[in-house]
């Protein structure tokens, strides 16, 4: 079983019910790997967005400390599994910034995002085999989980858009599978407050677990969070 958590946008001072329910996912099933999908950290002083009016946003610093604190809590969870980082846009924007402004200390130790999270391994994407292709985005839009099946005939898991969707494409090569992993954070959280708006946003916050037999993927499954510490799974309700 493999294990994928997307989008946590990690903010100080404040734990998701997702998060929480995947940490105690990796406790109960152990999975052989873990991927977090991009966007674990968000980098809110470091945008390339403008700031909006005079919100209020963590430390860079402050984002850092509490991504460790949040990641270290998986790491127990799964005691020496595997761990992967597929990079996200945002967490792209910790060394973005740094090349931009001091490309003169590329080679130092810190400037690299990967230089804090030492039992994480960063990546672009993740391929579990020749058919099954983890990464953070690829196509965009509402059909976006059939659009990256159709177009990389491949069964692929992103994460990016926070929709929490599975999309079969059926051909003459058979069944793959298009995922949208949705957010471990949550959908009207902190991270979202100001750049939103307060708009309806058709967001998601759940997390996928993909289970092998014999070498062979079952159907995608989706970890969904109904409220505040309430979670379902295969038709069942989990009071975290």
């Amino acid at each position: 079983q493999i294990l994928i958590g997307s989008d946590a946008h990690y903010w100080p001072n404040y734990v998701s019910t997702a998060h929480r329910a995947f940490v105690r996912m990796c406790e109960e099933i152990k999975p052989k790997c873990v991927i977090l999908n991009g966007d674990v950290l968000d980098g809110a002083t470091i945008s390339r967005h403008a700031s909006i009016g005079w919100e209020h946003k963590p430390t860079l610093v402050d984002e850092i400390e509490v991504c460790k604190e949040r990641l270290a809590e998986i790491e127990a969870a799964c005691s020496k599994n595997k761990l992967f980082w597929t990079l996200g846009n945002h967490d792209s924007r910790f060394e973005t910034r740094l090349a931009n402004v001091a490309p003169e200390y590329a080679k130092l130790y810190g400037v690299h995002l990967q230089d804090h999270f030492p039992h994480w391994y960063p990546c672009w994407s993740v391929w579990i085999n020749d058919n099954i292709v983890v990464k953070h985005r690829f196509k965009g839009g509402v059909h976006a989980t059939h659009n990256n099946a159709v177009t990389s005939g491949k069964t692929m898991i992103t994460g990016h858009l926070h929709s929490a969707k599975v999309t079969p494409y059926t051909d003459y090569n058979g069944t793959r599978w298009g995922v949208d992993c949705g957010t471990l954070a949550d959908v009207y959280g902190l991270p979202f407050a100001d750049y939103m708006e307060d708009n309806p946003r058709n967001w998601r916050s759940a997390f996928c677990l993909l289970t092998f037999s014999d070498g062979q993927l079952l159907p995608p499954e989706l970890v969904y969070i109904l409220e505040h510490n309430k979670v379902t799974f295969r038709g069942e309700t989990i009071t975290l």
